[in-house]
């Protein structure tokens, strides 16, 4: 089964705000919304694994660490991002890691 991490991203909740609105006026059933945003979990972890190539350093001060149900979080304060020519501060950040492994089209469901 696929990690449901990225129903809480912008493209997450508008997805979920039209299936709710298309249930509401009965243009598709609940089981059918609960497919498609099972796909979506699926397609959004695939890609995020297979087509994004960028990579970003980042540098901080750990605040708290937790590894739980095979998901490591990080919490850090004064965070520096860096990317090629870019820099970006922040003061606190939250880093939510998943085994990739189990996210591929052969992972048991």
């Amino acid at each position: 089964m696929a990690y449901q991490l990225y129903r809480n991203t912008t493209l997450g909740n508008s997805l979920q705000e039209s299936l709710d609105e298309l249930i509401q006026s009965q243009q598709i059933t609940p089981q059918l919304a609960l497919q498609v945003l099972l796909q979506f979990d699926k397609a959004i972890n695939t890609a995020l694994a297979n087509r994004v190539r960028n990579r970003v350093n980042f540098r901080g001060s750990l605040n708290t660490y937790r590894f739980c149900d095979n998901v490591w979080t990080f919490v850090l304060n004064d965070v520096e991002f860096r990317e090629v020519t870019d820099l970006v501060k922040v003061d606190k950040v939250k880093i939510v890691a998943c085994d990739g492994k189990n996210t591929g089209p052969n992972a048991a469901e």
